[in-house]
């Protein structure tokens, strides 16, 4: 009968016989085997060990947050035109391309009417309901690359954590960006002189002292009207 050592083992390519490993050969396999069966638990705590005296990083959360990558995809943000306006023109394209269905717009017409609510885009729509739906939404930038006018882009904020459910569904007051220096709170018209166009190609600097007035005037009349 053949020895078991011996199955399956491949011929030698010169056709001679094939040899079986001798007795002491097989001594020493043996020998082998048993000092690294005996050694091999040893050699894994050996990683363990090695880890035991390295210097530990300690991140100090959340008394210290980590910096985040420049282009880090955190929180969304709405933003405004140098005079305050609004950059969203409820076009809804971000919803569109959201894979998760986590955004919500709904637009309004802008109304430059006496009567009417005012402007607040120098589109002719502008976003009246806009919300985000953080437990749906991974963060993937699709609806930034979607926005035509540049309205919506993402933050380095990222502690969105909460235990309420309904906190996580962002809504355009929270989303909007806050005024800035000089920026006047919309409804209010375009600059003088430009169009939808300037404003998209960065024409517009600032609010006009047509707008300040404008601005300032409603501002008088929504006073003396809660005053009565």
């Amino acid at each position: 009968m053949a020895d078991d050592n011996s199955v399956g083992a491949p011929l030698p390519q010169d056709g001679s016989a094939r040899q079986l490993p001798s007795g002491s050969d097989r001594g020493d396999e043996k020998s082998s085997g048993f000092w690294s069966d005996l050694f091999a638990p040893v050699a894994g705590f050996g990683v363990s060990f090695s880890t035991m005296f390295r210097k530990v990083a300690t991140e100090e959360y959340p008394e210290k947050p980590r910096p985040t990558a420049p282009r880090y995809h955190g929180r969304h943000q709405l933003n405004r035109h140098p005079d305050g306006l609004e950059k969203c023109v409820g076009c809804e394209l971000c919803a569109w391309a959201c894979p998760a269905d986590a955004i919500l717009v709904e637009g309004a017409d802008n109304d430059d009417s006496p009567d009417g609510a005012g402007r607040f885009s120098p589109g002719e729509r502008y976003g009246r309901v806009y919300q985000i739906n953080y437990l749906r939404c991974i963060f993937c930038g699709y609806c930034i690359e979607a926005c035509p006018t540049r309205a919506l882009t993402m933050t380095n904020f990222y502690e969105l954590a909460d235990n309420d459910r309904g906190k996580l569904i962002f809504t355009k007051d929270q989303l909007l960006a806050p005024l800035q220096e000089g920026m006047l709170q919309p409804p209010f018209p375009m600059a003088e002189g430009m169009n939808e166009k300037d404003y998209y190609r960065g024409k517009v600097s600032g609010p006009t002292d047509g707008q300040r007035e404008y601005v300032d005037a409603r501002d008088a009349r929504i006073d003396e009207e809660m005053s009565q």
